[in-house]
């Protein structure tokens, strides 16, 4: 019987810290700590971003580790984002990946994180299997990544062969939604706000 790859993933690039337990290619578990103090200033401030990372990361951790049902002693590897990310908030995760994977004595693994929304497609909740609805995409492919500061279109070859052939030249989407909203007076983030507001609306130009 071949023995399960069990890898602990931290995230702490911008403002929610977060941690998940993967078996083979099944998520066992996914724990977010998102950080509301940001609301306030209408943005993400990175200061009070690394310092809320460095109070959440080891509750985070340690509540995706029992969720999991994986002891730390059963893990063959720590993974980490690297970057792209706000400098403060990355260091707090990788700092803590580093010292949780010396003292487990097994390999650390850097990420890039645009990557990995992009590698996301070949991950499985556990218990569900790989059909025809819910299929790897096959190499090459196109990929659209849309998150709070990267839009781009990627060129897929291998799993960590891509070549960004696409992106916007100022904001990102998602950044282009918060200061709108903050225009607006709608709150932070705006995205959720905006797009609750968009579903009311008539879809008709005056």
């Amino acid at each position: 019987m071949n023995k399960n790859t069990n890898i602990l993933a931290i995230e702490s690039s911008c403002d929610e810290t977060a941690a998940a337990v993967i078996s083979n290619n099944h998520v066992l578990s996914n724990i977010i700590a998102s950080q509301s103090i940001h609301s306030y200033y209408g943005g993400v401030i990175p200061e009070l971003a690394s310092r809320a990372h460095q109070q959440k990361i080891i509750p985070v951790v340690d509540e995706a580790l029992k969720k999991a049902g994986i002891g730390k002693e059963n893990l063959d590897a720590v993974a980490f984002t690297r970057g792209p990310g706000l400098m403060g908030a990355l260091l707090v995760g990788v700092s803590f990946a580093k010292a949780f994977a010396l003292a487990l004595e097994v390999p650390l693994i850097e990420v890039n994180h645009m990557q990995a929304h992009v590698l996301a497609h070949f991950i499985r909740k556990a218990g569900v299997s790989s059909d025809s609805i819910h299929a790897n995409p096959e190499f090459p492919f196109l990929c659209l990544t849309v998150s709070g500061g990267h839009t781009q279109i990627v060129l897929v070859k291998d799993y960590l062969d891509m070549e960004v052939i696409g992106q916007t030249l100022d904001d990102a989407a998602g950044e282009a939604y918060d200061k709108v909203a903050k225009l607006l007076g709608l709150g932070y983030p705006g995205g959720p706000v905006i797009d609750r507001l968009a579903g009311s609306g008539d879809g008709q130009i005056p």
